[in-house]
């Protein structure tokens, strides 16, 4: 159930029981975009603030469980994740925040030991009400190694103007709303004093930032500032459409070396009749122009793409095109995406939907194409020497170029190095790592 008036255990505040706990174990559980991984993080720093202690989620006594609703199978994650929760932990008390808490409150409430759903708008401030003190308190309590995190991630900006037509986020984000960018300045500020060295700019529509800001600001202005600051830290741009990848993004990239060389551009689609149906402002001819040209400045670059297969309409001869295009693309993988209805989107009305054994076939194709691509950018990488940071118990680097190189030996986490790429690992990790050497 919901329970307005329930307050975090362990912050010096009374439970619905009066008793006064000194700290609280907890869990959060993190489903979704790299927005939602900001979120926790934040979250994880308020907690901690407040006297919480991380621990698994079958021991704790509170679980944040922070949802995404991208499509019906990660709606689905959240439900099996609170249900298995509450058997594992009876005791446990859950908090339901992020899109499909926001989506469907009273459908999460009903859930197994949820005490309280808390929508997008809330969250942030729901936890830092719970820690008492100034803004940014939180991340005096964050370090490389929380959560098992190297890099932090923060959210620039939230919410979104566009309106493709299989999405639901503009209605679990709102519009966008962007921070300031003297205040994103100082907070990175803080993040490097906390040690870490890499940090990841995330946004709902990224491409957005400042736009509504007064007096308003761009992307490009927020990227110039942090290129301009002073300290060990390297920047990763996150996911970005392609119309909002512009020239002078790719040029500061390519020439400042605070930036990482690694793009995730959405493409969805390569037939220009689905790009339209689904809203998507921009051609494929528009698309290809920029990742090559990204190729031809940044050689080494890593360039994702996000595909979505089995939008209604979707015919034999447009699936083609994905197949015509991705193979000899210079995009390094592929993050599939089977069409799934929204409720209260364009598309979740929309006739010709595709069977689903269609999508299923068609989704593998993609990721077989997609494994393809990413085989043949690390084979290409084999022999380079890259800059990256270690991550885990140190065996482990992730480079610039965004590539996961095993090195047989420890070092401390949060390290920069130099790896020279060495093969690919004979082991089923092969898929996720290759293998390395320190230059020294």
């Amino acid at each position: 159930m919901s329970d307005a008036g329930y307050r975090i255990p362990g912050n010096g505040q009374p439970t619905t029981n009066n008793r006064r706990p000194t700290t609280v174990n907890y869990s959060v559980i993190t489903f979704g975009c790299r927005v939602n991984q900001a979120d926790s993080l934040r979250i994880e720093g308020d907690l901690r603030a407040a006297g919480g202690v991380e621990t698994a989620s079958r021991d704790a006594d509170l679980v944040v469980v922070n949802t995404c609703s991208v499509t019906a199978t990660a709606d689905q994650g959240a439900r099996q994740a609170i249900r298995r929760i509450a058997r594992e932990n009876p005791a446990a008390r859950i908090v339901a925040t992020g899109c499909y808490a926001t989506r469907c409150a009273a459908e999460v409430a009903a859930l197994p030991n949820v005490v309280r759903v808390v929508s997008n708008t809330e969250k942030l401030e729901f936890f830092r009400a719970q820690r008492g003190g100034p803004e940014g308190c939180g991340l005096s309590r964050i370090e490389p190694g929380v959560a098992g995190r190297t890099a932090f991630t923060i959210r620039v900006q939230t919410g979104c103007e566009e309106r493709c037509a299989y999405c639901i986020i503009p209605a679990t984000r709102g519009g966008s709303h962007s921070l300031p960018l003297e205040d994103l300045v100082s907070e990175i500020r803080r993040v490097g004093a906390a040690g870490f060295k890499e940090i990841t700019l995330a946004g709902v529509h990224l491409g957005s930032y400042g736009r509504d800001l007064s007096p308003s600001s761009s992307l490009l202005d927020l990227l110039r500032a942090l290129d301009r600051l002073g300290g060990d830290m390297t920047f990763r741009v996150s996911s970005l459409e392609p119309m909002d990848c512009t020239p002078a993004v790719v040029d500061l990239v390519a020439g400042s070396g605070r930036f990482m060389p690694h793009f995730h551009l959405p493409l969805q689609h390569a037939s220009d009749r689905m790009l339209a149906a689904m809203r998507r402002p921009y051609t494929l001819g528009y698309y290809r122009s920029l990742v090559d040209g990204i190729r031809a400045r940044l050689p080494h670059a890593s360039i994702g793409s996000d595909m979505i297969v089995g939008f209604p309409g979707e015919s034999d001869v447009d699936f083609a095109t994905n197949l015509d295009y991705l193979p000899s693309s210079p995009l390094t993988h592929l993050h599939v995406f089977p069409y799934s209805d929204r409720p209260g989107t364009e598309a979740s009305r929309m006739d010709g939907k595709v069977h689903g054994g269609v999508i299923r076939e068609r989704g593998n194709e993609l990721r077989r194409i997609g494994a393809e691509l990413a085989s043949r950018f690390r084979e290409s990488q084999t022999g380079t020497v890259r800059p990256g940071l270690t991550l885990e118990d140190g065996t482990l680097v992730v480079t610039d170029n965004y590539l996961k190189v095993r090195i047989g030996l420890g070092l401390a986490r949060n390290a920069r190095v130099r790896v020279r790429i060495t093969s690919r690992l004979d082991s089923p990790e092969s898929v996720r790592a290759i293998s390395g050497e320190l230059i020294q």
